[in-house]
């Protein structure tokens, strides 16, 4: 079976979902005041929520951009990797504050970032 297609539907609707989450966390930090599902960014001080935010839209970016260009394509799984290595440093900050539906989220995203990168490393 070529794998191409699916990790590109895999790769567009996980960038997606990383650019949303990376533009919450980069301006939602004055939201989390009110919105009770974004209370736990006030236990990190806004500049390193905001970075994680920053980085996590680069990923996103690292997603699509290498591989659709052609150029430095080995960027994309690299992407993929950190990614997921984001993702468990989040279930790790979650697990402390016993927040499990955060962690679900985290988990879930970790497991499909490591998927392109072992489906753009190794197919």
């Amino acid at each position: 079976m070529d794998w191409n297609i699916p990790l590109w539907i895999l790769q567009a609707v996980m960038a997606l979902a990383f650019l949303v989450t990376g533009y919450s966390h980069s301006i939602g930090y004055e939201r989390s005041k009110t919105n009770s599902r974004l209370v736990w960014m006030q236990a990190l001080p806004a500049t390193f929520v905001r970075a994680v935010g920053v980085l996590t839209i680069a990923g996103a970016i690292g997603l699509i951009l290498p591989e659709l260009t052609s150029i430095a394509s080995w960027l994309t799984p690299l992407a993929a990797l950190m990614l997921a290595l984001l993702m468990a440093c989040a279930i790790a900050f979650h697990l402390t504050r016993r927040e499990f539906p955060h962690m679900a989220v985290n988990a879930t995203l970790g497991v499909l970032a490591t998927a392109i990168a072992y489906g753009r490393f190794v197919v």
